[in-house]
């Protein structure tokens, strides 16, 4: 392949795991409607996987095998994400449809965000302290994700990502404030899945405070710009996460050891 160049060589591998997921996932649905009894065990398969994949945590042979039920199959994406809501359901019975915030402008929203609370999850169970996001808007409207976390065994683990508006971006502007993440490979983020939910439901005046989650309220997360709330910062948000109709049982504080990670306070400037 020595004449042809990074792009042609990209689609082409691309091409070739398709349809080695193809030629996988018709072996999968077959299993999958011939053994009716084992239809719950792989829906939770799939579902687990699919949780993994969107947040570039899963290894090549599950991604393989969701990328593939996610081209062929999306009913059973969509059972999946049915059954993975059921039991870990965070939201009030009497809770009406999340909203977003009708619009987020971007610019102040780049830089670093430190983790103080969230609804624990799979993909952050190594995870222990220290968990920063860091934005950086791109030239093509698109914004870089740099997660960072300490593990357990102390050193520091990383996402790169890539986070896109869902809606319209106005200028400066992204209304409604919603965006999709993608921690995939930048080879496959053509395909339907591994994309996970950003919407942005609370932000102080003054940007000090922002508060992520998704429309299952599934996943939640408290994001600020120091290490720490204020107390009575809190209090508005848990107040306010009431009201939106979240549970807030599962709701956990996240330590921070380190006055400063290494990581950029201020947006990069390069596209």
């Amino acid at each position: 392949m020595s004449g042809l160049d990074a792009k042609e060589i990209d689609v082409i591998r691309s091409l070739i795991v398709a349809l080695t997921l193809r030629m996988r996932a018709q072996r999968i649905l077959v299993a999958f409607t011939s053994k009716d009894s084992n239809a719950s065990r792989l829906t939770a398969r799939c579902s687990t996987a699919l949780d993994d994949l969107q947040f570039g945590k899963v290894h090549r042979p599950a991604m393989a095998m969701l990328v593939a039920v996610g081209l062929l199959s999306p009913w059973l994406a969509g059972h999946s994400a049915h059954a993975q809501a059921a039991p870990g359901h965070r939201s009030t019975a009497s809770a009406a449809p999340l909203q977003s915030l009708p619009s987020l402008e971007v610019p102040p929203y780049m830089g670093t965000w430190y983790q103080v609370a969230l609804f624990p999850n799979r993909f952050q169970k190594q995870c222990v302290s220290d968990t920063t996001a860091t934005y950086r808007q791109r030239s093509d409207g698109t914004v870089e994700v740099t997660n960072r976390c300490r593990t357990v065994e102390g050193p520091m683990d990383e996402a790169i990502g890539l986070a896109r508006p869902t809606g319209t971006l106005d200028g400066s502007q992204i209304k409604p404030a919603q965006l999709e993440v993608s921690f995939l490979p930048a080879w496959l983020r053509w395909l339907p899945v591994g994309w996970g939910r950003y919407w942005v439901i609370q932000l102080a005046d003054d940007g000090r405070y922002a508060v992520i989650s998704e429309p299952s309220r599934e996943y939640l997360w408290i994001l600020s710009r120091k290490p720490a709330l204020a107390p009575a910062d809190e209090a508005v948000i848990r107040a306010r996460l009431r009201q939106q109709g979240f549970d807030l049982a599962a709701l956990t504080m996240h330590a921070h050891r380190l006055a400063s990670p290494s990581v950029p306070s201020e947006p990069a400037s390069k596209p």
